[in-house]
């Protein structure tokens, strides 16, 4: 058929793919066609407004390499990272609430001993972060790992900063037999996702803000149990409510308790003044 026009023009595409042997990928792609053309029709796009779209994709592909995925900043300020994590991880009430992954993560971290601290020589106010490793009922998880990772008080990830060491601020440690976990970090700040790139400008446009609200990131993972990508977020922190990226959970909230005391922070293993965080992570068996 030939006469295309707006209304048939979906169906049309449609029906294009009869061939398509994958049946996900068939509904997926029908799913998007009706949706994007439905878009389309109801702003009533103009070949301007589209070519200005299409101009920022290939800007926001251009600006990807090993280190930064300008995408993933894509999907994660306009809320679709959230709404993809929260329809894949529905948890029981006993398991850690997920969020996003974030495009700063890097694998091949050093497994450091319980109680050692990732942050090297960054300067910075010292925070002990302790806690357990549990199932669904409560029980320790032993050889439980945490992938733990943080901007620098700058508010850039080692992978930003030049000046950082490699794997700064970077770090997993594994659960002892009653699921406890320790590690010593420097405590987290609010920064800016990157601005300088088209989500930034797209982000400013909008008359959006671009701070994300401090946080330390975790994977929690275990043999026979789903692992959790999750944050713990400082309470109290101007930008708990309005993060870029909508990452931000309640029981994902926690309380920096100041270390004032020699002694206290002397077996904590931290300076004064310092402070101590406590949580406990749920994971759901798989």
């Amino acid at each position: 058929m030939r006469d295309f026009n707006e209304t048939n023009i979906t169906q049309m595409a449609i029906d294009r793919m009869a061939g398509c042997g994958d049946p996900r990928l068939k509904a997926v792609m029908t799913s998007l066609i009706r949706h994007l053309h439905d878009f389309v029709r109801d702003v009533e796009l103009t070949e301007a407004e589209w070519m200005t779209a299409i101009q920022f994709l290939t800007a926001t592909g251009q600006m990807c390499d090993d280190k930064r995925q300008e995408f993933i900043l894509l999907s994660d300020t306009l809320g679709v990272s959230m709404l993809v994590d929260a329809i894949n991880n529905r948890k029981p009430e006993t398991a850690t609430q997920s969020t996003v992954l974030g495009p700063f993560y890097r694998e091949g971290a050093k497994t450091f001993a319980a109680g050692e601290s990732i942050a090297g020589d960054t300067p910075g106010e010292e925070v002990f972060i302790s806690g357990r490793v549990t199932d669904g009922d409560g029980k320790p998880i032993e050889g439980a790992i945490l992938d733990v990772w943080q901007t620098a008080p700058n508010g850039l990830y080692e992978v930003q900063d030049p000046d950082q060491p490699e794997f700064n601020l970077r770090g997993k440690f594994a659960t002892d037999a009653d699921g406890r976990y320790a590690l010593r970090t420097v405590k987290p700040v609010s920064y800016s996702v990157p601005d300088d790139g088209p989500v930034g400008r797209m982000l400013k446009a909008l008359g959006r803000h671009t701070i994300r609200p401090a946080h330390v990131h975790f994977i929690v993972s275990a043999p026979g149990y789903e692992p959790v990508t999750t944050h713990l977020f400082t309470d109290g922190d101007p930008y708990i409510d309005s993060d870029v990226v909508f990452g931000v959970k309640s029981p994902l909230i926690v309380r920096y308790e100041p270390v004032q005391d020699a002694d206290e922070a002397a077996k904590l293993g931290i300076r004064t003044p310092g402070w101590k965080v406590a949580y406990d992570f749920g994971l759901k068996a798989a």
